[in-house]
């Protein structure tokens, strides 16, 4: 059985940094869910509290569809186009899913 992955945390960047960031991951996302079967779910969403966090949300079917995640040339595209971005911080971790159920 293959496990779930999640991948969750922030990326902080200077607030004008963050809103091309924040643009360039709209694009990212777009492409991400409609072209990769492997992702459940893609968010990257600005934090409403603070102007330099970026909350970062994903969830694949497999820890091979993450790595092929990153072969993608809509993530090659994806980090030329936020080359000169400087990242202030950073906290991701991947979670592998032991199991799931729905939430009432």
């Amino acid at each position: 059985m293959t496990e779930e992955v999640i991948v969750a945390g922030w990326m902080d960047y200077a607030p004008d940094d963050r809103r091309t960031m924040l643009e360039a991951l709209v694009e990212l996302g777009r492409h991400t869910r409609a072209e990769e079967p492997g992702c459940l779910d893609y968010a990257m969403t600005a934090d409403p509290t603070d102007e330099r966090r970026i909350r970062v949300y994903e969830h694949w079917t497999s820890q091979q569809a993450l790595d092929e995640h990153f072969t993608t040339p809509h993530i090659k595209d994806f980090r030329a186009a936020v080359a000169g971005l400087t990242r202030a911080g950073v906290s991701l971790t991947a979670h592998t899913v032991a199991g799931s159920r729905p939430m009432r």
